[in-house]
This record gives structure tokens, C-alpha cells and sequence, in this order.
């Protein structure tokens, strides 16, 4: 433990606490993680085998104190703001109603999937930072990335017939018959 004794300096509190808010938007609830990491690296120290891997070992207590602090959430607030975010953007294509179906769907997917999908859609990340939060390779969270994207494209198209433009912005569409218990868009 004598390598690990200067461990939280003051260098290192700060890149660490910058690397928890740049993936916890709510500075309090950023800070109570840190916090948080602080307790869970202090209590398991006698678990470190290595002292020179000391703060790459504390910055693994913080990703998965951050899978934590999202897990205990259950996505309740980030899909409060994918409503309010999809209503705004789609709002002047007149998809108001498409958008309004979203927060179910993705409510829908897996855990893993849906937590790739709001860490790097709805939460700003990089999918590099959603991987290294994840504790995934890059790869692995492109992949969950692109795979929530094609669930959710399927419970769209499932749910109504789409015009898109040339962009792919949604021009029209029509309701298809229920299949799904959030397809209800009247």
C-alpha cells in the first residue's frame, strides 16, 4: 500500500472527477459518484495487487460506479429528456407524434443496448467514452450502438408505415395496425 498512498493527489482527484462529469451532465450527482469512488477505492485497497496500476484500478472503480449511478436510475430521467429532445427536433417536421413514441421503445430494448444508446444518442458521449465507461472495447459499443439503432428502426417501421425524404427525415406516415402496446399515436 506505501505505492498507493499518494494515490487521490490533487492532479489526480481532478482528471477523475472531470472524467465522472463529463458522463454525469447533474454536477451534485457527479460529485456524489466521486464521492462515492472515493468510498469504494478506500474500502477495497487491500484488493489492489499492483500499486503502479493504482489509478487505472480507481478509474475502474469509477466506471462501474457510473454503470451504477445509471443502473439505480433505470433510465427514468434520460428518457424524460429523449421525449423533450425528439418533441424539439421533430417538432417543424411535423413528427411530433413519431417522436412522442420513442421513450417506450427504447424502453423496449435490452439494458445493454439501451444504455449504449442514451449514453452516446441522448447523453452527448463519444461512443469511445460510452466503451471506456462501459468497460467495453470500442468495437464492442459501436456495435450495441448500431444494434439498438436497428431495434428501434424495427419498432418504428413495425409500428407505421414511413415516407422519409432524402435525408431521412420522416415526410409522413401511417399508423399500421397495434402489433405493439406503445404504437397508440392517437
Amino acid at each position: 500500500m506505501s505505492g498507493t498512498a499518494n494515490l487521490f493527489t490533487e492532479e489526480f482527484t481532478h482528471s477523475l472527477h472531470i472524467f465522472i462529469a463529463r458522463r454525469i451532465a447533474n454536477p451534485q450527482d457527479a460529485e456524489d459518484v466521486l464521492q462515492e469512488v472515493f468510498f469504494r477505492t478506500y474500502r477495497h485497497i487491500d484488493t489492489l495487487k499492483e500499486a503502479g496500476k493504482a489509478q487505472a484500478w480507481a478509474f475502474q472503480i469509477a466506471r462501474n460506479t457510473i454503470n451504477d449511478y445509471y443502473r439505480a436510475r433505470k433510465t427514468a430521467e434520460p428518457l424524460e429528456g429523449i421525449s423533450d429532445r425528439a418533441t424539439v427536433e421533430y417538432e417543424e417536421n411535423g413528427n411530433k407524434e413519431i417522436a412522442g413514441c420513442l421513450p417506450a421503445m427504447v424502453g423496449h430494448l435490452s439494458e445493454k443496448d439501451r444504455l449504449a444508446l442514451l449514453l452516446t444518442e441522448y447523453q452527448g458521449l463519444t461512443q469511445k467514452e460510452a466503451a471506456e465507461m462501459l468497460g467495453l472495447s470500442l468495437s464492442g459499443t459501436k456495435s450495441r450502438v448500431q444494434r439498438a439503432k436497428r431495434k428501434l428502426k424495427k419498432l418504428i417501421t413495425g409500428c407505421c408505415s414511413l415516407e422519409l425524404d432524402r435525408r431521412g427525415n420522416i415526410v409522413d406516415y401511417k399508423q399500421k395496425e397495434k402489433t405493439n402496446p406503445f404504437c397508440d399515436l392517437s
